[in-house]
């Protein structure tokens, strides 16, 4: 077993019922607790366990998960209050790769997920240490562990002999077994926020007298927003606040609340949490804002020791506006409209501007979160409350971190499958972000990051509130286009200039219209009209006119959107808002977008009733134009087949590992590898590397060249030292040698040159002719692995044409890697060159994908230049550098 798998630390999670508990190693402590556990059993479940009745088996049972650390051997407990309720062992009994698992749960506390979980929480560890086998024997009428077995989503085989059942189960990681864990999960965290979201009691700690306390005004919005359950105050001074009763602590209420908002001083925050979690308390909402390190961390120790949720602390506070319910627990200035729009912000100030913006529109509300610090609850929890509350069609986001952003992508792909899921892109610029080494981590920004992970996560990615609200607007009113192709229609001139440009600035194209569709559009336009795209219908324009135009459009298959530009004109019969009113019917899910663009509108966006629905309509046509390609981009998205992580042939992942294990303990801090230990590394993933040979003096330099050289004789040699990254600005790099005298010459230069710090050089043939590419990896540490793929060469920093995606790859994602960058035309043959060998390079994507991913040590790798030819793609010069970092399962259920 690992030092990393003995030292694991304990993790809070979710059980099915919502309820939390604490996973950790057993200790010797743990003895007479566990002793317990087998002897308060029934005599049924003690021969379940242990195939007979005998009370001498709970000692020896708790005897051998209480003894010192050994190897093979690992039991995790489940933990909650103090109090143990299971617990769960493997033992590989002096073996390699296989253990055999043992589960015991305390008895009345069965079918709530305690055994799945920590079953779940072993399945990791062992992964970790190597095992990749499972193996348990049951009685056949045990089935309560025969289908905790089958319903894991790993692959399991049942051998019975008599009455007894051999349990055989895969530990290998696929799209199977993360599909169980993630469903279990989502039910566990939606079952978690009902008290939060759902509460049939609600007290408030800390509502005052003072009419300018927050505390007084959540009561206040609580009460006049029409809760329709049970409502308290805590205050020791009064018996009622704004006419609701108040009693002076939470162990004096009437009832146990389900949600407490506290909004006391920050020093009387944990005490006051301490107190809601012994009273049996489920959720927590905490309003108040200060709270330095320690009492941070004692506000997060209650809620972990007593399974409180926590939403908080520094928030502007959740509701629900479910009409059964009513639940405003804000201090904002009005209560919000309901609707079919989910918001989770961390920013109050950011929610307050979503709420004001999404009023104005009409827009009304499903559930609202102000997650503040968030310690505890997520825009995670978030999406998955609204992928199943039955009421959510549209989710909008404002957070500044990500706690898990690998759990969060695999949630966010599935929920926007079913709404579309806007962002606003916050925290883009890179001002923190020390200076970087390696060519990878230079291009690695934050931004490139976020964007990777919303791109592959299907998340609609804006640049500001405002934009939310401008893409918000046209998703909401509108069915989404089929494509990016856009008819203008335009009754002046110089406004459908206007949106004409700002729709190429944003990607979307304006195609020419058929002979057969200008006669139509000039049948029915009025004299003087300009048909071609965009349309100039004139100011003389009449409502049935342009209602009789849009609606040829619509049903002209050659566009995707209608986008009409109006001005308020004194030749027209009919107002702006009369041309929009008569000319929409209700969006059909079949149809395509119409959206408005009236200069004159004071407001950045509204929705305008139409005959049936509404249509959106901006006051910019640079805002129409980014939220219809917006609308676009989630069209193609959806349209494309699911993606899969295809398998690799040619991996010896259990290698990769015995290298970067040998590398670090010879180097405790980490460091680059050396040429040989890189090549080895890329070696087990099948990464194709030009031919090369090390050379340390002179001669062996001359006898490398010899056996290198290709057919013209020529070959190229580069200087190597540790912590030598770029060697091009180093001129560590002499090229197109030929003879001995010329590879003498070169290696005396360098030694020259760099005395003191050579090792060694590096002898290669002279590359074939082709694209020069880069392809890297960094390892972040919150978002894991990214990979980068772009032009390379020595100006790829100076030109930054990359694109990047988060490990482990998809076959979309590498498609879409090799396709975004502006050097792409080259690989597919422009200019009459030829297509590259694109399969050699997804393949080399794909592979340097599944290192990272394999590897959490690997800190930074650079291919640079990948040449890439139509007859191969061919990696020249490979950089890796590992760090002593512990394997993390980003899938693993936990709560932060």
């Amino acid at each position: 077993m690992t030092d990393d798998a003995l030292s694991r630390p304990m993790a809070h999670a979710l059980l099915a019922d919502g309820t939390t508990v604490c996973i950790r190693p057993t200790t010797a402590g743990d003895h007479q607790q566990l002793q317990g556990l087998y002897e308060e059993m029934s005599p049924d479940n003690l021969r379940l366990r242990f195939f007979a009745v005998s009370r001498a088996s709970a000692k020896a049972a708790a005897d051998r998960a209480c003894a010192p650390p050994r190897h093979g051997y690992r039991a995790l407990v489940a933990e909650t209050k103090g109090q143990i309720i299971g617990l769960a062992e493997y033992d590989t009994a002096g073996g390699d790769d296989s253990a055999e698992i043992s589960i015991a749960v305390a008895d009345g506390l069965h079918h709530r997920g305690i055994g799945t979980l920590l079953v779940e929480h072993l399945v990791s560890a062992a992964r970790t240490d190597g095992i990749t086998t499972f193996t348990a024997d049951a009685l056949s009428e045990n089935h309560e562990v025969l289908r905790l077995f089958a319903d894991l989503g790993l692959r399991t085989a049942r051998h019975f002999e008599g009455p007894e059942v051999r349990c055989t189960i895969e530990l290998g990681e696929d799209a199977t077994y993360l599909a169980a864990v993630e469903e279990r999960g989502r039910a566990a965290d939606v079952a978690s926020l009902e008290p939060l979201l759902r509460p049939d009691t609600v007290a408030v700690v800390g509502a005052g007298r003072r009419p300018g306390s927050v505390g007084r005004a959540v009561l206040r919005q609580l009460h006049t927003g029409g809760f329709t359950r049970r409502l308290y105050a805590v205050n020791p001074g009064v018996t009622s606040v704004l006419g609701v009763p108040s009693y002076p602590s939470v162990s004096a209420l009437p009832r146990t609340p389900d949600l407490v908002v506290v909004a006391v001083p920050a020093a009387a925050v944990a005490a006051t949490a301490e107190e809601c979690g012994k009273m049996g308390v489920r959720a927590l909402l905490v309003v108040s804002a200060g709270l330095d390190s320690a009492q941070a961390q004692a506000l997060l120790g209650a809620c972990r020791t007593y399974g409180m949720r926590l939403v908080g602390p520094n928030c502007l506070g959740v509701s629900n506006t479910d009409p059964a319910l009513s639940l405003d627990a804000t201090f904002a200035a009005d209560h919000p409209r309901p609707g079919t729009a989910g918001v989770a912000v961390q920013s109050g100030g950011v929610g307050i501007a979503l709420l004001g913006g999404l009023a104005r529109l009409g827009i009304g509300v499903s559930s609202f979160a102000s997650l503040g610090d968030k310690y505890d609850v997520s825009g995670n929890d978030m999406l998955q409350w609204w992928e199943s509350d039955g009421r959510t069609q549209l989710a909008l986001l404002h957070l500044e971190s990500f706690g898990n952003p690998r759990a969060f992508s695999r949630t966010a792909r599935r929920v926007t499958r079913r709404m579309p899921v806007l962002t606003v892109d916050a925290g883009r610029t890179d001002a923190g972000r020390q200076a970087a080494a390696s060519h990878t981590a230079a291009a690695a920004t934050r931004t490139m990051t976020r964007q990777a992970l919303f791109t592959q996560a299907g998340i609609t990615a804006t640049r500001s509130v405002g934009e939310l609200l401008e893409s918000a607007a046209l998703m909401y009113s509108q069915p989404l286009p089929a494509g990016i192709r856009v008819a203008i229609v335009t009754n002046a001139g110089g406004a459908g200039v206007l949106a004409a440009d700002a729709c190429a600035e944003a990607g979307l194209s304006l195609p020419p219209l058929t002979s057969e569709t200008i006669d139509d559009l000039l049948a029915v336009l009025p004299d003087g009209a300009s048909v071609g795209n965009p349309v100039d219908v004139t100011a003389a324009v009449t409502e049935d006119q342009l209602r009789a135009c849009v609606d040829r459009l619509e049903r002209y298959a050659g566009i995707d959107a209608v986008l009409l530009a109006l001005v308020p004109t004194a030749v027209a019969t009919a107002t702006g808002d009369d041309l929009i009113r008569a000319l929409t019917h209700a969006p059909d899910p079949r149809g395509r977008p119409v959206v408005a663009v009236r200069l004159e509108q004071d407001q950045p966006v509204r929705l305008l009733p139409a005959l049936a629905g509404t249509v959106p309509s901006y006051a910019e046509p640079q805002a129409a134009a980014r939220a219809l390609a917006h609308a676009a981009q989630r069209a193609a998205w959806l349209g494309r087949p699911a993606a899969t992580v295809p398998d690799l042939d040619g991996v010896d992942a259990h290698r990769a590992h015995e290298v970067a294990e040998a590398y670090l303990a010879a180097h405790p801090d980490g460091g680059w590898l050396d040429p040989r230990t890189c090549a080895e590394l890329l070696a087990c993933y099948t990464i194709p590397q030009l031919p090369w040979a090390w050379a340390e003096t002179e001669d062996d330099a001359v006898l490398a060249a010899e056996r290198l050289r290709g057919t013209d004789g020529r070959v190229v040699m580069k200087a190597h030292w540790p912590g030598l990254l770029h060697k091009s600005e180093q001129h560590a790099v002499h090229l197109d040698l030929q003879g001995d005298a010329q590879i003498r010459a070169a290696f005396r230069d360098f030694e020259t040159r760099f005395a003191g710090l050579l090792t060694g050089v590096v002898v290669q043939p002279l590359a074939e002719r082709g694209t020069e590419l880069f392809t890297g990896v960094v390892q972040d540490e919150v978002f894991g692995p990214l990979v980068l793929f772009g032009l390379g060469g020595t100006a790829t920093e100076v030109l930054a044409d990359h694109a990047a995606r988060l490990a482990p790859l998809t076959d979309r994602d590498v498609h879409e890697l090799i396709t975004a960058p502006r050097c792409a035309p080259l690989l597919f043959g422009a200019h009459g060159s030829g297509p590259v060998d694109l399969e050699s390079l997804e393949q080399i994507l794909l592979r340097l994908s599944r290192m990272a991913a394999d590897l959490p040590q690997l800190a930074e790798a650079d291919f640079n230049p990948v040449i890439a030819a139509p007859e191969r793609v061919t990696v020249l010069d490979a950089r890796v550098r590992l760090l002593p970092r512990r394997p993390q399962d980003p899938y693993l259920r936990r709560l932060r």
